[in-house]
């Protein structure tokens, strides 16, 4: 079966899971899991407020292949147990990322919608986002099964992950602002850090949960970093590259200023005339097509789109060397593999 059957096979599965783990309607749900209040809970504004935004969003579908690479990562390590109901925890994760980075990249299009901020708000849109960065663990507060350590370690992981998420967005911000241009290692930071997090997250908490070892669980860490690298390079390829499953706007890192691989790329190859024109484009901020045009032309001019696919690739084929040798072989690890070839080859 190829990749993409299986993601949607696991799509439809994780679907019902983060059902379980955000409900559409508060009524009753709010006692429930938060206890009894002591005065009243406006039920409607909860609903207007936290969960209609929040559905919004994942109602228009994704990927979801952050708990595809938790649950085999489990599997792969030893795991033999169902851990369905933690499978839900990065991609509710994720989502919120979404709707704070679309505020914060002044961005109009989510996924071939308007983006929730546009819709609800950016005083709802934040807080519903931040909302989605803690929901997701009560789920292990109310959790008996597992042992006080792995909560801990698990706990421990979810905040130091989102801390480097933090600062790869704040790099990410502060480039495209016109601060400053990157340079190829400062930009793969910020994607691992930035994109790579949830990746690693995901990965690590399939391990920890099957109770691997240390070397397990930071091989398959870097192999997951590696992969969110991967994915974010090949996000900015497919932003310059017209596709009618693209659900964003086309062209809108440049719009942003974004200063991705691409661009450091073309920087380092083009004419100074060349430079200076994409340089003073991506300054704009323009949603200008004319602009944006002559700034794909520039960068596609300079061959960085083969060099940035080229790249990814290596940095995913280096890190499953490392991982292979320390997994059994086994279903769960033949289809991580699978996932990264999908993240470096996907064309949406």
């Amino acid at each position: 079966m190829e990749i993409k059957e299986i993601l949607k096979q696991e799509v439809l599965e994780i679907d019902k899971l983060i059902e379980k783990s955000i409900p559409r309607n508060c009524k009753g749900w709010i006692n429930k899991t938060l206890g009894n209040s002591k005065w009243e809970y406006d039920e409607k504004a909860c609903n207007e407020s936290i969960t209609n935004p929040i559905w919004n969003l994942l109602d228009r579908g994704g990927k979801r292949w952050r708990p595809f690479l938790m649950k085999f990562s489990y599997f792969a390590t030893g795991g033999k147990e169902n851990i369905n109901e933690f499978l839900s925890i990065p991609e509710i994760i994720h989502n919120g990322t979404l709707m704070i980075d679309d505020i914060e990249d002044s961005s109009d299009i989510r996924r071939g919608k308007e983006c929730i901020h546009k819709i609800y708000g950016n005083d709802i849109a934040i807080n519903a986002g931040n909302m989605m960065y803690y929901l997701p663990t009560l789920v292990l507060t109310k959790n008996n099964s597992l042992d006080l350590e792995t909560k801990v370690k698990i706990y421990e992981l979810i905040n130091e992950e989102m801390v480097k998420l933090h600062f790869g967005q704040g790099m990410d911000i502060f480039w495209h602002k016109g601060n400053k241009i990157p340079n190829e290692k400062q930009y793969l930071q910020m994607c691992a850090f930035k994109t790579g997090t949830l990746s690693r997250m995901s990965a690590k908490l399939g391990a920890i949960l099957a109770g691997a070892t240390d070397s397990q669980i930071d091989a398959l860490g870097n192999f997951a970093e590696s992969i969110g690298i991967a994915f974010q390079i090949q996000d900015d390829i497919l932003n310059i590259t017209p596709s009618k499953n693209w659900g964003k706007d086309f062209g809108d890192d440049i719009n942003e200023g974004k200063r991705t691989l691409l661009i450091i790329k073309a920087l380092e190859k083009n004419s100074e005339n060349d430079k200076d024109d994409l340089i003073g484009i991506l300054n704009m901020q323009t949603k200008n097509k004319v602009l944006i045009s002559e700034a794909i032309k520039i960068i596609k001019k300079s061959n960085a789109i083969e060099y940035s696919f080229n790249l990814a690739k290596k940095i995913v084929n280096d890190a499953w060397e490392k991982l292979e040798s320390t997994l059994e072989e086994s279903t769960a690890k033949n289809k991580l593999k699978l996932l990264s070839d999908f993240v470096i080859n996907r064309d949406i």
